[in-house]
């Protein structure tokens, strides 16, 4: 068993794509989703403009620190003026079963509501029953038959709403 996250060891940060410190990751997510589904998926790590993923353009990326060394990260993009899209949510294949995803995502979500996103939009690949566990497991709907044979659907959708104005505030503290 992993040893357990300490808050003070973890600090996220806001970096562009270009950032050094998320190419690693990207390539390491990029050769997991190729082992995955049998084609190269590098491409389709880099089918979105970096600059939908910063703030001018309503997108955001954090990479979550352990001691200055990024063990995780996500991102989302504009999706719609109500609705941010999470993107490549990762963890480093030596930091798993550790919580680092969900806190990932929870963050994500605070830095998506406090830029005025009221929803949460996310597909998730047939072949990463991980992912699909997280998003139930974080209170996300699927816009899909859960009791289908997920290579039937293609990418799993799925949505939550996020709290607003003083919901959001009461849970900052």
């Amino acid at each position: 068993m992993t040893a357990p996250v300490e808050a003070a060891d973890l600090t996220f940060v806001r970096v562009p794509v270009s950032d050094p410190r998320v190419r690693p990751l990207l390539r390491e997510l990029g050769d997991e989703y190729s082992r995955r589904y049998g084609k190269d998926a590098h491409a389709e790590l880099a089918r979105y403009p970096d600059e939908e993923f910063t703030e001018p353009y309503g997108g955001a990326l954090l990479l979550l620190l352990e001691r200055g060394t990024p063990v995780a990260g996500g991102a989302y993009r504009r999706h719609d003026t109500a609705t941010a899209e999470l993107k490549r949510i990762w963890t480093h294949s030596g930091h798993r079963r550790r919580g680092l995803a969900r806190r990932i995502v929870a963050a994500l979500e605070h830095e998506a509501a406090a830029h005025g996103y009221r929803r949460i939009y996310l597909t998730t690949g047939p072949r990463q029953p991980e992912a699909r566990g997280l998003y139930l497991a974080t209170g996300y709907t699927p816009l899909f038959d859960t009791a289908a044979d997920p290579e039937s659907i293609g990418p799993l959708p799925f949505e939550k709403h996020l709290p607003t104005g003083k919901h959001l505030k009461e849970n900052d503290s």
